[in-house]
C-alpha cells in the first residue's frame, strides 16, 4: 500500500511540472560526461550521487529551479515588467543562453557572467533593485535559466576582446596562493582522480552551476566554490563578483568547453 502511494504520489508531481521536467532529454548518458579527455565533476561522483542529480524528483537543486520559474514570471520594479514580459517562454528564448556565459560584455568593458547580466536586466529594463550576490532569489533565477540549457554542451568564446581576461584567468588558475602555496592546476589539472581523504579530486568543471552541494546543504554559485576553493588554500578569497573571480570564470569555464550543462548539478 505504501509503495503504491509513493508512486501515485511521483506520478502526479511529475504530471504538475512538465516544463521543468521535460526541458531536455534528461537522463544524459555516460559518456556524455566526458569530451576530448575533459571530465565533468559527475564522471568523479559515486553512482548515489550520480542517481541523485539524474533524477528531478529527487535532486534537491530542483526546489532552486522552481523558485526561479516563479521568478522568472514576477513583476517587479518600477517598469512594472517580469522577465517573461520581455522574454516570454525561457523554454524557447533562454535555451543555449547559460551555455555561452561567461562572456567579454563591451557595455561593462570586461567579462560578465549570468548573474551580473540577470542584476543588469532587473536595473535596466525592470527598474528593480540588483538581487543579492548569492541570494535564494539569484541563484533560483541563474538555476532557471541554466536549466533551459541542461544537456547542451558549454560554447565559451575567448577569443577578440575576451583574450586578454582569458589570459588573466588562465594566470590566476597557475599561481601559487595562500598559506598552502599550492595553485588550483596542482588539484585539478595534476591531481584530478585522486583520493583526497574521503573524496576524489574532479577536474574542477564549472558546467553544472549554480549546483547543490550535500556538504553545504544548500545551492551554490561558481563564485562561491572559488571562495571555497580559497579559504581551503588557506588564501584571501576575492569578493563575488569581483574581476578576479569572472576571468578565473572564464577560463575554467573554457577548460569545460564541449561538456553538457547539469544545472542543477549535484556535487559532494
Amino acid at each position: 500500500m505504501t509503495r503504491t502511494l509513493l508512486l501515485t504520489f511521483s506520478f502526479l508531481c511529475s504530471a504538475l511540472l512538465p516544463p521543468l521536467a521535460q526541458a531536455q532529454q534528461w537522463p544524459l548518458p555516460a559518456a556524455r560526461f566526458e569530451v576530448e579527455g575533459r571530465k565533468s565533476g559527475y564522471f568523479y561522483l559515486g553512482r548515489q550521487t550520480q542517481i541523485l542529480e539524474d533524477d528531478d524528483f529527487q535532486n534537491p537543486g530542483m526546489f532552486a529551479v522552481e523558485a526561479g520559474s516563479a521568478l522568472w514570471r514576477k513583476v517587479e520594479g518600477e517598469a512594472g515588467l517580469s522577465c517573461a514580459s520581455c522574454h516570454n517562454n525561457a523554454a524557447v528564448t533562454m535555451k543555449g543562453v547559460s551555455a555561452r556565459y561567461p562572456r567579454f560584455d563591451a557595455e561593462k568593458g570586461g567579462i560578465i557572467n549570468l548573474e551580473l547580466m540577470i542584476n543588469r536586466e532587473r536595473e535596466q529594463r525592470m527598474k528593480a533593485p540588483p538581487l543579492k550576490y548569492e541570494s535564494e532569489q539569484l541563484i533560483g533565477l541563474t538555476a532557471y535559466i541554466g536549466y533551459q540549457s541542461r544537456g547542451l554542451p558549454r560554447a565559451i568564446e575567448v577569443a577578440g576582446p575576451a583574450a586578454p581576461f582569458y589570459e588573466k584567468g588562465k594566470e590566476f588558475f597557475f599561481q601559487r596562493r595562500g598559506l598552502t602555496d599550492i595553485s588550483c592546476a596542482m588539484c585539478h589539472d595534476d591531481l584530478a582522480g585522486a583520493n583526497l581523504r574521503g573524496d576524489v579530486i574532479s577536474q574542477g568543471q564549472i558546467n553544472g552551476f549554480p549546483f547543490y552541494r550535500l556538504q553545504w546543504r544548500s545551492m551554490g554559485s561558481t563564485h562561491r566554490m572559488f571562495e571555497w576553493c580559497n579559504t581551503s588554500m588557506r588564501a584571501e578569497p576575492y569578493p563575488y563578483g569581483s574581476e578576479e573571480y569572472l576571468n578565473l570564470e572564464l577560463y575554467v569555464a573554457w577548460r569545460g568547453r564541449g561538456l553538457p550543462v547539469e544545472t542543477p548539478a549535484v556535487r559532494k
